[in-house]
């Protein structure tokens, strides 16, 4: 067995049974990857994936493979898939919340870590896991609430963030001197689990401080790990909007490792930065207009749309014409297209499924819905747009208002609150692989052009 997978002695910490459980599952599943992993170290390491063009290096490194994420594949035509499975079969097969139909977000961290379909016992015993390990520390708690309320809640997102990295246990543990590296993944999870507990609790706490003065309410150890972030937000007393909220942290999980947020978490964890130092890196990523803001700016693009058709009713005709009067323009539609996927985003397909099923008369809803007959045609018309399909961003935000949640520049927090499952069971992973520190090469605009002579 790789040494990189290998569980030295009594780890010094003691755990409770579902995280012993966790570890133990997560362990057993590296053991059956062990000779996978060390196959292609040793005997497959010199062999060719593909080819480097130019237009790669200075293009973003698109379609370039030369990542390793366990959790999860994206494929162009399907989508992503949690350790091998659609995000449909994840809805069908992982446990959810009494009289709810929405596979619960924190399961699917179970999934992400271990390969495995938790039962609904293991998925209360991680809940009440989550709840134990929730609370802020009062210094964090003082800090976010004397924040100005100007300051953007991705800032204080990533600002709390980074304050309760004085609790990582990789981190103290690291510094003993003492840590061994086949020990690093223990103490990455205990972080995971931890971060995780409490990210929905100072996401939650934001919400409050910017937008409802401060009025804060307290966390309910009996709820789930999604409907007890949804309580926090106090937006709506719907039970749907629960639901929603576990709908849309259970769909943006995960997304494979090339996408900003995954990518810089796990190029910063690489460095052996713990998770916090991590994902407060990814999270920053996060926040840029080309990453974590498109949903809010899809929301803008179609209350803006439905303002300038001034009551007119968007049919496939005038939509149409609409759509390619705004290209003509110069403006982009945002809401369609993907840098890998190649079909209409499974995201959006059960987001729009949801969104027909429980209010389907909402007038952003049905304008979206005339925006997904009309739009795509146009765009693909132009002969430049590989993929004219909508994604998941051309509906997130459509969803979220209809209850209440507004607020446009908090989007990008509630995609954190979901992204950290994903990132921090990849950083978990990452420590039991042994990944390396990244270190790629980079060159110069002549050293490109030598090259090409």
């Amino acid at each position: 067995m790789h040494q990189a997978f290998r569980l030295h002695g009594r780890q010094r910490r003691a755990f409770s049974a579902v995280v012993d459980t966790l570890k133990s599952k997560i362990q057993g599943l590296a053991d059956k990857k062990a000779p996978q992993l060390t196959a292609l170290r040793k005997e497959h390491g010199n062999k060719v994936l593909g080819e480097t063009t130019v237009g790669q290096c200075i293009g973003g490194m698109r379609g370039i493979t030369c990542l390793v994420s366990e959790t999860s594949l994206l494929d162009p035509m399907e989508g992503i898939r949690y350790r091998g499975r659609t995000l449909q079969e994840c809805m069908d097969g992982l446990p959810k919340a009494p009289g709810s139909k929405i596979g619960l977000p924190e399961a699917s961290f179970w999934l992400l870590l271990t390969d495995e379909m938790p039962s609904d016992a293991e998925v209360k015993a991680l809940n009440e896991e989550l709840h134990k390990r929730s609370t802020l520390p009062q210094s964090v708690v003082t800090m976010i609430d004397s924040l100005p309320k100007e300051t953007h809640p991705m800032t204080q997102l990533g600002m709390g963030l980074l304050a309760l990295q004085p609790t990582s246990e990789f981190g103290k543990a690291y510094r003993s001197g003492t840590l061994k590296k086949t020990d690093y993944w223990v103490y990455t999870l205990e972080d995971a689990l931890s971060l995780v507990a409490k990210v929905p609790v100072l996401a939650a706490r934001i919400f409050r401080n910017v937008f409802m003065e401060g009025k804060h309410i307290p966390s309910d150890p009996s709820l789930d790990w999604a409907g007890n972030y949804a309580q926090m937000l106090g937006v709506s007393d719907d039970a749907l909007f629960k639901d929603v909220t576990r709908l849309y942290l259970m769909l943006h999980a995960d997304h494979e490792a090339g996408n900003v947020s995954a990518h810089t978490t796990h190029l910063v964890g690489s460095a052996l930065s713990d998770p916090y130092y991590a994902y407060a890196a990814g999270v920053c990523g996060l926040a840029g207009p080309l990453h974590g803001l498109a949903n809010q700016e899809c929301l803008r693009w179609l209350k803006n749309t439905k303002a300038e058709l001034g009551g007119k009713e968007p049919t496939v005709e005038v939509l149409t014409q609409f759509a390619k009067d705004t290209l003509a323009s110069g403006k982009v539609i945002p809401g369609f297209g993907h840098g890998v996927l190649r079909n209409t985003d499974p995201r959006y397909t059960i987001q729009r499924q949801f969104a027909q099923d429980n209010f389907p008369n909402d007038p952003l809803v049905k304008l979206a819905e005339v925006c997904f007959q009309a739009i795509p045609p146009v765009l693909e018309a132009t002969g430049k747009v590989k993929n004219p399909w909508p994604n998941v961003d051309a509906l997130s935000g459509t969803c979220m208002q209809y209850f209440g949640l507004n607020q446009e520049d908090y989007y990008t927090v509630i995609f954190a609150v979901s992204r950290a499952l994903g990132c921090t069971s990849n950083l978990v992973w990452s420590r039991m692989m042994g990944l390396p520190i990244e270190r790629p090469k980079s060159v110069t605009l002549d050293w490109l052009s030598n090259k090409v002579k």
